[in-house]
């Protein structure tokens, strides 16, 4: 009965304050650099929720282990409704891959609750223009003839970006080497730069090197091929039946946080997207919109959840070369 009555106070206390949500400003965590796919989502995204919330949501980059370290953060935040995070699907990465390498999980995707889905991208495998590679065929041919030379960029040990490399090295049966970066942006910096030969990068936060000729795209890790590269093979295509990969924005907050207060912030979230500030900066990008409220959005992160956690088994345990 103690229990019943403790749940019933929780519901008028939880009702009460989500009436007068917001009060304050709001912080969206967003676990990587500028420039990458989560910020790219997450800045006019706040812009476009702060018209709704009548409240500034400030948009605050906590790197760090690849996206782990602001993941955590948000995970472990009070659960109030005034910390936001803005994540990838690497959010379902870490509490795989760091039991396989003997460490204690950072948080588990049961701390956090769903509130939209923004955007699902797959990752194109990216070089140079200048690059010797013009096709995923010769690139393969390259890494068979030299076993760990050509190296790679990523946003971190067991980031999105490495993940989807390294599935895509196990199922060619080639060797590539591995240098992580802080992000997304770094990573494709690093790239321009000539520090690394190969990028597995979301179009959007390539797609302007793509159309100024910096950059070539071989193959992408989606069903089917984008709209944006339409002579782009897909890795299914080419044979590698397992390789798909998706780089999806999505928002979540802490699990605990009141059910008022998550309908208000997912109100917030579809006005957003109907919001031309929102909705032009992703066609800016080239970064469709693919809006999901929490009920859809849950479904399909639990299976792309399921299908990370199978395709890091079998990479099992991947050594981090500095």
């Amino acid at each position: 009965m103690s229990r019943l009555i403790a749940a019933f106070l929780f519901s008028i206390f939880s009702t009460a304050w989500a009436q007068d949500y917001p009060g304050k400003p709001i912080t969206m965590i967003v676990p990587f650099p500028p420039g990458g796919v989560a910020d790219i989502v997450g800045r006019p995204l706040a812009a476009s929720m702060e018209k709704t919330l009548k409240q500034p949501v400030v948009v605050t980059n906590r790197t760090g282990a690849g996206g782990a370290v602001g993941m955590t953060a948000a995970a472990k935040a009070a659960p109030d409704g005034y910390t936001v995070l803005m994540t990838l699907s690497s959010i379902s990465i870490f509490p795989v891959s760091d039991p396989i390498n003997g460490k204690a999980a950072p948080y588990e995707l049961t701390d956090f609750a769903p509130i939209a889905l923004l955007t699902a991208d797959p990752t194109v495998l990216v070089v140079r223009a200048d690059s010797p590679y013009k096709t995923i065929q010769e690139f393969i041919a390259g890494a068979k003839a030299n076993p760990g030379k050509i190296n790679y960029s990523s946003s971190g040990v067991y980031g999105t970006l490495h993940v989807a490399m390294e599935m895509f090295a196990n199922a060619a049966g080639i060797k590539l080497f591995h240098v992580p970066y802080q992000g997304g942006g770094p990573a494709l910096t690093a790239l321009l730069g000539g520090q690394v030969e190969a990028l597995a990068s979301g179009p959007a936060a390539a797609a302007a090197q793509m159309k100024g000729g910096k950059v070539r795209a071989l193959a992408s890790w989606s069903t089917e091929r984008l709209k944006l590269l339409p002579d782009i093979p897909t890795f299914k295509e080419l044979g590698y039946k397992d390789v798909e990969f998706y780089i999806w924005a999505g928002m979540v907050v802490p699990a605990a946080t009141p059910a008022p207060i998550q309908q208000k912030l997912r109100e917030a979230v579809r006005a957003a997207v109907k919001d031309p500030t929102f909705s032009g900066a992703m066609e800016k990008v080239g970064s469709p919109i693919d809006y999901r409220d929490a009920p859809e959005f849950k479904k399909y992160w639990d299976a792309d959840a399921a299908r990370l956690k199978a395709a890091l088994q079998k990479i099992g345990k991947v050594e981090d070369k500095k």
